[in-house]
């Protein structure tokens, strides 16, 4: 893995005020060659890629965290996911390459619907609605913490089509007088970084810039990197969801099913004997 793609958390020592550091280079181009992304898109993209990956360090269990919303704006569907041993994936859909624009997140997509999903290898699937009265991504997932989870949080996130970079601090619950006075350093510090700073240096030299006065630990860094989680079996479970009446009929038509991965375009192919298979006891077709 490239050790340009890199996260890393941090704590405030003797405090309930913690944070989280990320950088995307490779990772996130190979995410964007997928697809030729508008400038706006690939920039929304990248924000919403490092902010999954900085959101996925509150995962206390083996599973994912991903980003979604749908619009009616120029973007019409954006996802990124992180899991919790920080493999991204991503995906954003556009109408019309010459037509996507916006200098906010409300102008590229629109009215629609955002949310966080939290989806644990076991267990029970959780999904929790993102505000969108925010004009920046950033904006809208603080509010998001801070209504749904009461956790008072700042986070910035900057992309620029050739990489991402983000940093959150976080407050978290049992706080005491004096984390109430190191929270409004931190989050006036924190506030004071700028797009190049977060792109271009190091996370020992961003967290010494801003916080050098305070006591602060820094934990080893993780890779991060793309890898799509699709699969043969998975894509099989798909076909099931979708249900026998509809596969077998797509079989009639075309002789055989094919199905193509939106995020890494691997692609899949069943024949008549896989269907069978998969629906066992229906195969007089």
């Amino acid at each position: 893995m490239s050790s340009n793609d890199q996260f890393r958390k941090f704590l405030f020592e003797h405090s309930q005020v913690r944070g989280a550091w990320v950088h995307l280079k490779e990772s996130y181009g190979e995410i964007l060659s997928q697809t030729r992304y508008p400038e706006p898109v690939a920039q929304l993209l990248g924000e919403s890629l490092a902010a999954s990956v900085l959101m996925s360090s509150t995962l206390k269990f083996h599973g994912t965290l991903s980003l979604q919303a749908n619009g009616e704006g120029p973007v019409t569907t954006l996802m990124a996911e992180c899991s919790h041993d920080r493999y991204i994936r991503g995906i954003a859909r556009f109408d019309d390459a010459d037509s996507t624009t916006g200098e906010n997140l409300n102008q590229l997509l629109g009215q629609g619907r955002m949310a966080i999903t939290i989806t644990p290898e076991q267990g029970q699937r959780y999904q929790g609605v993102v505000p969108r009265e925010a004009e920046t991504l950033s904006g809208a997932l603080e509010e998001y913490f801070e209504r749904s989870e009461q956790l008072s949080t700042r986070l910035f996130v900057f992309a620029d089509g050739k990489q991402c970079a983000g940093l959150l601090i976080q407050r978290l619950p049992g706080a005491t007088e004096e984390d109430d006075q190191l929270w409004e350093r931190v989050e006036h510090l924190a506030a004071t970084i700028s797009q190049e700073e977060l792109l271009t240096l190091d996370s020992e030299t961003v967290l010494h810039r801003l916080f050098h006065e305070e006591e602060v630990r820094l934990y080893d860094r993780e890779p991060v990197a793309f890898r799509c989680s699709c699969s043969r079996e998975r894509t099989l479970a798909a076909l099931q969801a979708i249900g026998r009446d509809e596969c077998y009929s797509i079989l009639e038509e075309q002789g055989s099913i094919e199905m193509d991965c939106q995020f890494c375009h691997a692609q899949y192919r069943f024949q008549r004997i896989d269907i069978d298979q998969l629906f066992a006891g229906h195969t007089l077709h």
